[in-house]
């Protein structure tokens, strides 16, 4: 039987704030199952972050996003043996309320957290989003 190769991914996952609060839902059915994550997903083929942003947040929550910013990059390994090169994205929200549009993938609604007051545990790249957020640290290579 041949062996399978692994190869890296590429995540995008992004930060939207909502008057001071940021957007989080409970993962299920992937690593990271019971973390709570921003929404993101898999950077499709020629597609801009950005579009890839845009796309992610409305299959997943119906929401619709403007001032889109790089916020981090990471290569994330703590859910070997996954890698994931992982662009941190922040944006605002514009309109629609979030619903659970992917209900595979998320466990329950999504809500509105005041960043002093997260829900746990988090899921590693919103670990490292915080950070970002807080220090100005753009790169991560854990």
């Amino acid at each position: 039987m041949k062996e399978k190769k692994l190869s890296p991914k590429v995540g995008v996952g992004i930060m939207i704030f909502k008057d001071g609060k940021v957007l989080l839902g409970k993962r299920q059915g992937s690593h990271g199952a019971g973390e709570y994550a921003f929404p993101g997903g898999h950077l499709e083929y020629m597609e801009s972050f950005a579009d890839c942003a845009k796309r992610e947040v409305m299959e997943e929550t119906g929401l619709e996003i403007k001032n889109i910013r790089f916020q981090y990059l990471a290569n994330v390994k703590k859910y070997a043996p996954k890698q994931y090169v992982h662009v941190g994205l922040t944006a605002h929200w514009v309109s629609n309320e979030p619903k659970n549009l992917e209900p595979e993938k998320n466990e329950g609604d999504w809500q509105w957290y005041s960043l002093s007051n997260l829900p746990k545990p988090i899921f590693e790249v919103c670990r490292l989003a915080l950070e970002a957020y807080q220090t100005g640290k753009n790169y991560f290579d854990s």
